[in-house]
Protein backbone atom coordinates (compact mmCIF):
# COMPACT_ATOMS: atom_id res chain seq x y z
CA UNK A 1 0.00 0.00 0.00
CA UNK A 2 3.05 2.29 0.24
CA UNK A 3 2.81 3.01 -3.49
CA UNK A 4 -0.87 3.91 -3.61
CA UNK A 5 -0.36 7.61 -3.06
CA UNK A 6 2.23 8.20 -5.84
CA UNK A 7 0.18 6.06 -8.20
CA UNK A 8 -2.94 8.06 -7.40
CA UNK A 9 -1.07 11.27 -8.21
CA UNK A 10 -1.04 10.08 -11.81
CA UNK A 11 -4.79 10.69 -11.80
CA UNK A 12 -4.11 14.35 -11.05
CA UNK A 13 -1.07 15.00 -13.23
CA UNK A 14 -2.33 13.17 -16.33
CA UNK A 15 -5.77 14.78 -16.76
CA UNK A 16 -4.59 18.24 -15.75
CA UNK A 17 -1.72 18.13 -18.24
CA UNK A 18 -4.09 16.93 -20.94
CA UNK A 19 -6.75 19.59 -20.36
CA UNK A 20 -4.23 22.41 -20.00
CA UNK A 21 -2.49 21.41 -23.24
CA UNK A 22 -5.58 21.13 -25.42
CA UNK A 23 -6.97 24.36 -24.03
CA UNK A 24 -3.79 26.35 -24.72
CA UNK A 25 -2.97 24.64 -28.02
CA UNK A 26 -6.50 25.06 -29.35
CA UNK A 27 -6.69 28.71 -28.40
CA UNK A 28 -3.32 29.50 -29.97
CA UNK A 29 -3.75 27.65 -33.28
CA UNK A 30 -4.94 29.77 -36.19
CA UNK A 31 -7.94 28.32 -38.01
CA UNK A 32 -8.65 25.76 -35.32
CA UNK A 33 -12.09 25.75 -33.67
CA UNK A 34 -12.43 24.18 -30.21
CA UNK A 35 -16.19 24.14 -30.84
CA UNK A 36 -16.12 22.28 -34.14
CA UNK A 37 -12.77 20.45 -34.27
CA UNK A 38 -11.72 17.35 -32.36
CA UNK A 39 -8.84 17.46 -29.90
CA UNK A 40 -7.00 14.89 -32.01
CA UNK A 41 -6.67 17.50 -34.77
CA UNK A 42 -4.12 19.22 -32.54
CA UNK A 43 -1.95 16.09 -32.72
CA UNK A 44 -2.47 15.41 -36.43
CA UNK A 45 0.53 14.91 -38.70
CA UNK A 46 2.07 18.28 -39.61
CA UNK A 47 -0.09 20.19 -37.10
CA UNK A 48 1.99 22.90 -35.39
CA UNK A 49 0.90 21.58 -32.01
CA UNK A 50 1.51 17.90 -32.82
CA UNK A 51 4.47 17.40 -30.48
CA UNK A 52 2.90 19.15 -27.48
CA UNK A 53 -0.44 17.40 -27.89
CA UNK A 54 1.13 14.00 -28.45
CA UNK A 55 3.15 14.39 -25.25
CA UNK A 56 -0.04 15.38 -23.43
CA UNK A 57 -1.82 12.26 -24.69
CA UNK A 58 1.04 10.11 -23.40
CA UNK A 59 1.22 11.87 -20.02
CA UNK A 60 -2.53 11.39 -19.65
CA UNK A 61 -2.29 7.74 -20.61
CA UNK A 62 0.53 6.91 -18.22
CA UNK A 63 -1.05 8.93 -15.42
CA UNK A 64 -4.46 7.28 -15.73
CA UNK A 65 -2.92 3.81 -15.89
CA UNK A 66 -1.14 4.60 -12.62
CA UNK A 67 -4.43 5.86 -11.17
CA UNK A 68 -6.09 2.62 -12.23
CA UNK A 69 -3.48 0.62 -10.32
CA UNK A 70 -4.17 2.77 -7.25
CA UNK A 71 -7.88 2.01 -7.63
CA UNK A 72 -7.12 -1.70 -7.85
CA UNK A 73 -5.40 -1.54 -4.46
CA UNK A 74 -8.09 0.48 -2.70
CA UNK A 75 -11.49 -0.15 -4.28
CA UNK A 76 -13.36 -3.31 -5.12
CA UNK A 77 -14.85 -3.85 -8.54
CA UNK A 78 -13.68 -3.39 -12.15
CA UNK A 79 -13.37 0.41 -12.29
CA UNK A 80 -9.59 0.05 -12.19
CA UNK A 81 -9.71 -2.02 -15.40
CA UNK A 82 -11.65 0.76 -17.12
CA UNK A 83 -9.07 3.32 -15.97
CA UNK A 84 -6.14 1.25 -17.23
CA UNK A 85 -7.95 0.69 -20.54
CA UNK A 86 -8.58 4.44 -20.84
CA UNK A 87 -4.91 5.19 -20.36
CA UNK A 88 -3.77 2.49 -22.77
CA UNK A 89 -6.27 3.62 -25.41
CA UNK A 90 -5.06 7.20 -25.10
CA UNK A 91 -1.49 6.09 -25.70
CA UNK A 92 -2.85 4.27 -28.75
CA UNK A 93 -4.41 7.54 -29.93
CA UNK A 94 -1.03 9.23 -29.60
CA UNK A 95 0.64 6.45 -31.59
CA UNK A 96 -1.83 6.71 -34.50
CA UNK A 97 -2.14 10.43 -35.31
CA UNK A 98 -4.71 11.69 -37.78
CA UNK A 99 -3.59 12.12 -41.40
CA UNK A 100 -0.87 9.49 -41.08
CA UNK A 101 -0.94 6.85 -43.80
CA UNK A 102 -3.65 4.26 -43.07
CA UNK A 103 -3.91 5.17 -39.37
CA UNK A 104 -7.17 7.14 -39.18
CA UNK A 105 -9.37 4.05 -38.73
CA UNK A 106 -7.14 2.69 -35.98
CA UNK A 107 -7.00 6.12 -34.39
CA UNK A 108 -10.80 6.20 -34.35
CA UNK A 109 -10.97 2.76 -32.76
CA UNK A 110 -8.58 3.77 -29.97
CA UNK A 111 -10.47 7.03 -29.41
CA UNK A 112 -13.85 5.26 -29.23
CA UNK A 113 -12.53 2.70 -26.76
CA UNK A 114 -10.94 5.46 -24.70
CA UNK A 115 -14.22 7.40 -24.53
CA UNK A 116 -16.24 4.34 -23.54
CA UNK A 117 -13.83 3.28 -20.82
CA UNK A 118 -13.47 6.83 -19.47
CA UNK A 119 -17.24 6.99 -19.00
CA UNK A 120 -17.11 3.59 -17.30
CA UNK A 121 -14.61 4.67 -14.62
CA UNK A 122 -17.11 6.67 -12.51
CA UNK A 123 -20.08 4.47 -13.38
CA UNK A 124 -18.26 1.32 -12.25
CA UNK A 125 -17.14 3.10 -9.09
CA UNK A 126 -20.62 4.08 -7.94
CA UNK A 127 -21.79 0.81 -6.38
CA UNK A 128 -18.50 -0.02 -4.62
CA UNK A 129 -18.44 3.47 -3.13
CA UNK A 130 -22.04 3.14 -1.95
CA UNK A 131 -21.28 -0.25 -0.39
CA UNK A 132 -18.26 1.19 1.42
CA UNK A 133 -20.43 3.82 3.10
CA UNK A 134 -19.74 6.77 0.80
CA UNK A 135 -23.15 7.59 -0.73
CA UNK A 136 -22.18 11.15 -1.67
CA UNK A 137 -19.29 9.94 -3.78
CA UNK A 138 -21.54 7.29 -5.30
CA UNK A 139 -24.08 9.92 -6.37
CA UNK A 140 -21.33 12.06 -7.87
CA UNK A 141 -20.08 9.04 -9.78
CA UNK A 142 -23.48 8.44 -11.34
CA UNK A 143 -23.93 12.12 -12.19
CA UNK A 144 -20.50 12.70 -13.71
CA UNK A 145 -20.54 9.38 -15.55
CA UNK A 146 -23.99 10.09 -16.97
CA UNK A 147 -23.04 13.61 -18.05
CA UNK A 148 -19.84 12.34 -19.66
CA UNK A 149 -21.75 9.68 -21.56
CA UNK A 150 -24.38 12.13 -22.80
CA UNK A 151 -21.82 14.66 -24.00
CA UNK A 152 -19.68 12.10 -25.78
CA UNK A 153 -22.73 10.66 -27.56
CA UNK A 154 -23.68 14.20 -28.59
CA UNK A 155 -20.19 14.68 -30.02
CA UNK A 156 -20.82 11.88 -32.52
CA UNK A 157 -24.27 12.85 -33.78
CA UNK A 158 -24.61 16.60 -33.91
CA UNK A 159 -23.01 19.98 -34.49
CA UNK A 160 -20.37 21.48 -32.19
CA UNK A 161 -18.56 18.15 -32.02
CA UNK A 162 -15.46 19.68 -30.48
CA UNK A 163 -17.44 21.36 -27.71
CA UNK A 164 -19.30 18.19 -26.76
CA UNK A 165 -16.12 16.13 -26.90
CA UNK A 166 -14.37 18.52 -24.52
CA UNK A 167 -17.35 18.66 -22.18
CA UNK A 168 -17.60 14.88 -22.02
CA UNK A 169 -13.90 14.43 -21.41
CA UNK A 170 -13.95 17.13 -18.74
CA UNK A 171 -16.69 15.35 -16.79
CA UNK A 172 -14.66 12.16 -16.86
CA UNK A 173 -11.43 13.95 -16.01
CA UNK A 174 -13.02 15.81 -13.09
CA UNK A 175 -14.02 12.48 -11.61
CA UNK A 176 -10.54 11.02 -12.01
CA UNK A 177 -8.83 14.06 -10.48
CA UNK A 178 -11.26 14.28 -7.57
CA UNK A 179 -11.03 10.57 -6.85
CA UNK A 180 -7.24 10.65 -7.13
CA UNK A 181 -7.01 13.51 -4.62
CA UNK A 182 -9.35 11.60 -2.33
CA UNK A 183 -7.14 8.51 -2.54
CA UNK A 184 -4.05 10.59 -1.77
CA UNK A 185 -5.70 12.04 1.33
CA UNK A 186 -7.08 8.74 2.56
CA UNK A 187 -3.83 6.83 2.05
CA UNK A 188 -1.61 9.43 3.68
CA UNK A 189 -2.69 8.51 7.20
CA UNK A 190 -2.18 4.87 8.12
CA UNK A 191 -1.95 1.58 6.22
CA UNK A 192 -5.12 0.41 7.96
CA UNK A 193 -7.12 3.37 6.70
CA UNK A 194 -5.73 2.96 3.19
CA UNK A 195 -7.38 -0.46 2.92
CA UNK A 196 -10.74 0.66 4.28
CA UNK A 197 -12.45 1.11 0.92
CA UNK A 198 -11.22 -2.16 -0.47
CA UNK A 199 -12.62 -4.09 2.50
CA UNK A 200 -15.80 -2.02 2.85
Amino acid sequence: MIRVRPLALGGVIGPMTFVFTWAIAGASTSGYSPVDDAISRLAAVHAPTQTAMTIAFIVFGVGVIAFGLALRATQEGPAWIAAVATGASTIGVAATPLDALSSDALHGAFATLGYATLVSVPLLSARPLARSGRPGWARCAWILGGCAAGCLVASTIGPANGFWQRAGLLFGDVWIVARAVDLCIRTSATPEESTAEATG
